[in-house]
């Protein structure tokens, strides 16, 4: 009975130690510039954003978020629907085997409804994500601003189209230019041409 046990025993402990020697899929997942925005108080959600990316020859899903500075958390992306941008929640997040997966505005996010308490910037919120094996990661991540990002963005935008305005500007004045100066020099053959004709009739 005692070698029963104790081969059972033994078995166990081999089954257990081949488990811990598995890597999970949180381990095989790696986070990268993960934030929240900024939301003022009274504001029904907030958001959290991050890259993921799988080192594992697998699809890996991420199946659940959660977070202790909102009393819902959910996985959602945004759809354009007949040129409406709608969001809606979703049941999973696949990070592709050897790929990333991108969450950001406009797209992929982590929504945090009904903050306990105002997100603010300087603040750190930490949310655990939960993949399909079950095992989970912890992330901190601050808060930004989301106006500043969007006037950061408008302002690139902006630099961009004054630049391509004043590239064209300059790119049809030199062109002008050429037409102009092609137009004088027709017009000065032809001018010359007349002088020779008119030169070659009196002789």
């Amino acid at each position: 009975m005692k070698k029963t046990l104790i081969a059972l025993s033994l078995g166990l402990a081999t089954t257990l130690s081949s488990v811990n020697l598995m890597a999970s899929q949180a381990d095989d997942v790696t986070v990268s510039n993960p934030f929240a925005r900024e939301v003022p108080p009274g504001a029904p959600a907030s958001a959290s954003f991050m890259t993921l990316t799988n080192h594992s020859g697998q699809p890996i899903k991420l199946v659940q978020a959660d977070s202790n500075v909102s009393k819902i958390v959910e996985l959602h992306t945004h759809t354009n629907d007949n040129g409406v941008m709608r969001m809606r929640k979703v049941a999973f997040m696949e990070i592709p085997a050897n790929g990333q997966t991108e969450l950001k505005p406009g797209g992929l996010h982590i929504m945090l409804i009904n903050p306990i308490n105002p997100i603010k910037v300087g603040q750190t919120v930490s949310v655990e994500l939960t993949f399909a094996d079950h095992s989970t990661k912890q992330v901190e991540m601050p808060v930004k601003s989301f106006k500043k990002m969007m006037g950061g963005m408008k302002h690139s935008m902006g630099h961009d189209m004054n630049h391509g305005m004043s590239h064209d500007m300059k790119h049809d004045k030199h062109d002008h230019n050429e037409h102009h100066n092609e137009h004088h020099e027709a017009h000065d053959e032809d001018h010359h041409d007349d002088h020779e004709r008119e030169h070659n009739h009196m002789h």
